[in-house]
């Protein structure tokens, strides 16, 4: 959605001055909450229940594939800021100071669009599939899960 306006007055407006240091902020503490999160469930591994063999592995894929594209979100973000020579300021901090262009960290920032996009879709996969095991297969996933 940011990118939309940042085509208005090359993202010199309310929007991307108001919105802009929000989202660097919100994405920069997400990156630390999935890093917990993926502490977390590296440590649950051997408490996880079993799965039926015939989905384990596409189960195991798509969990991954969650985690990556929660991980490479924020990563991403943050090779845009850095690369295109803004720095880095989560919550008016600076983490890094504002300098040249880095091209290979700009062009490792351009996917953070199409990661965005594809996130989306599989997470309304995901919430898919766990409504379909709470109201259709009734074993129980949906309330383990929260």
């Amino acid at each position: 959605m940011l990118k939309f306006f940042d085509r208005i007055e090359d993202g010199e407006h309310w929007v991307g001055q108001t919105l802009v240091p929000w989202h660097i902020s919100i994405g920069s503490l997400l990156l630390l909450l999935v890093v917990l999160r993926i502490i977390w469930a590296a440590k649950q591994k051997d408490t996880r229940p079993v799965q039926d063999p015939a989905t384990a592995t596409l189960v195991k894929i798509g969990h991954f594939l969650l985690y990556a594209g929660m991980a490479l979100m924020p990563i991403t973000g943050v090779c845009t800021m850095i690369g295109n020579g803004y720095g880095w300021a989560p919550f008016g901090i600076q983490l890094v100071a504002k300098s040249e262009k880095i091209s290979w960290m700009a062009s490792l920032g351009g996917l953070y669009s199409p990661i965005a996009w594809i996130l989306l879709v599989m997470i309304v996969g995901h919430i898919g599939i766990a409504l379909f095991h709470h109201f259709v297969k009734k074993d129980g996933v949906l309330s383990r899960m929260a």
